[in-house]
């Protein structure tokens, strides 16, 4: 193991952060705020160590295999969250340190849970950094450093594959590095895109940036504590509904629409699932308010199409309290928790396309059943795929099970009712953000114990890291020679 390289890297990440912190504390200095000395102390604080740390590194062995690789990307989000979670901590804002680093977790894997009860009352700096976490987790930190810092480009594929969700790993350019700037450029111009629309739409342009921001993370914090629905927009609800769904697609299909090579995105299976999946969610849910709700069929589709795009994307902002749905409505949402966005996408979840792959290997089983000499492949769009990734997507959803078991388990244990438990690991393992029961849409993890709320927090790092990227470092094989 080559530790110096994984201190050199590390130390440049947190020099980065340090600067973003900083950052936002000019947002509160263009505000008039006086919050803004606790974020030039968290900076400092970051800087000051990266730079304590880099004269004994500086001279390490550029070299990266694939074990640094994983832990050069799980030790970026622990540390990018305990620094993160100064400002919070600091300003008096989430006076509990595990509440502050919970935040910052959750903002960094995007997952939108939140301890926050008056969000109004953060300053303009803490909202815009709440934000920008999600923001710089969304398209991912590795792929970000990527694309700006030269010394990733050594050992750049295992750092990618590390980090980037789904099962393969899609590159746009023959270079990691041209592959992160082309992913950045199409996550920018999303983001640009939506801010302008929301303007249009009545937001402010602080309030359109960040919820643009949180949008294309699919990560669900907004600026206001009763998220979309204090809004009252029917406008500003399907635009965001789009531009989730956009930022739940591979952003692969993004970068064909761009240069209008539609038939590619037409063609592509797990788009095709996520498309008629998204839409017959919406339908049926909608048939079941206005049956029930006794509310017009705008409305109820809207609401529909909101919530289940929110919720498939991972995204995790509300505009109804989905809770005093119809008990099946809630099954129906609490189901597609389990499934999640594109490969490629922000989204969080076990993905579209091992739900798709798995069920298509689970229908073929039968086939083989019958005819047990025949060679019947898995196909995704239309070439075999590898027995491999099959195996290790069956794999993976073995491990989410029993992770979403034990940690309902352990958060029972801790005190609360079992719907909530259930709600409250699938919506952070998920990256969800709100949940059900005691941590619905209404309702935030500020009543969480302490040590929940660290637990908690390492299941949103492993769920945004797709499990395995952590998980292998708590083997013994892992740290072997």
């Amino acid at each position: 193991m080559n530790n110096k390289i994984i201190l050199f890297i590390l130390t440049r990440l947190l020099a980065v952060e340090s600067v973003i912190i900083a950052l936002s504390g000019f947002i509160s200095i263009f505000y008039g705020e006086q919050d803004y000395y606790y974020f030039f102390l968290s900076a400092a604080i970051g800087l000051a160590i990266s730079l304590l740390i880099y004269p004994f590194v500086r001279n390490s062995k550029k070299s990266l295999g694939k074990r640094e690789g994983y832990v050069v990307v799980s030790f970026t989000w622990l540390i990018f969250s305990l620094f993160g979670a100064l400002p919070f901590y600091l300003s008096g804002a989430i006076p509990n340190y595990a509440g502050a680093f919970f935040e910052t977790m959750s903002g960094f894997t995007t997952t939108g849970a939140s301890v926050l009860n008056d969000i109004e009352s953060l300053s303009h700096g803490l909202l815009f950094w709440r934000s920008i976490t999600q923001w710089l987790g969304g398209m991912g930190i590795i792929v970000m450093a990527l694309a700006i810092l030269p010394i990733l480009g050594i050992g750049g594929m295992q750092l990618f594959v590390a980090e980037v969700p789904g099962p393969t790993p899609d590159k746009l350019h023959p270079r990691i590095k041209g592959t992160a700037k082309r992913l950045w450029g199409i996550y920018i111009l999303l983001t640009l895109l939506e801010t302008i629309f929301l303007v249009f739409g009545g937001m402010s342009i602080f309030d359109a940036i960040n919820h643009s921001f949180t949008t294309m993370a699919t990560g669900g914090y907004s600026t206001k504590q009763l998220s979309i629905a204090y809004y009252h927009s029917p406008y500003i609800e399907y635009v965001i509904s789009v531009f989730m769904f956009l930022a739940g697609m591979n952003f692969t299909l993004s970068f064909f629409a761009l240069k209008l090579d539609f038939k590619k995105i037409i063609r592509n299976e797990e788009f095709k699932w996520y498309f008629v999946g998204t839409m017959f969610a919406t339908v049926l849910i909608a048939f079941f308010l206005v049956i029930n709700q006794n509310i017009g069929v705008e409305k109820a589709f809207r609401d529909s199409l909101f919530q289940v795009v929110s919720i498939i994307t991972t995204t995790g902002f509300a505009t109804a309290d989905y809770m005093l749905w119809p008990p099946f409505v809630i099954v129906i949402l609490f189901m597609l928790m389990f499934i999640g966005g594109s490969a490629g996408s922000t989204g969080g979840g076990p993905k579209v396309i091992r739900v798709m792959l798995l069920l298509k290997n689970s229908y073929y089983e039968f086939k083989r059943m019958m005819h047990p000499k025949a060679i019947i492949p898995v196909r995704l769009n239309k070439h075999a795929v590898d027995p491999k990734i099959i195996a290790n997507i069956q794999a993976f959803m073995v491990v989410y099970i029993v992770v979403f078991v034990i940690g309902t388990i352990i958060m029972s244990s801790l005190g609360l009712d079992l719907d909530t438990a259930m709600g409250a690991v699938i919506a952070t393992l998920g990256n969800i953000g709100p949940g059900i029961a005691g941590v619905g849409p209404v309702n935030n993890f500020h009543q969480i114990p302490e040590l929940g709320k660290w637990f908690l927090s390492f299941l949103m790092m492993i769920g945004r890291l797709e499990l395995f990227t952590v998980l292998v470092l708590f083997t013994p094989v892992f740290w072997k020679k």
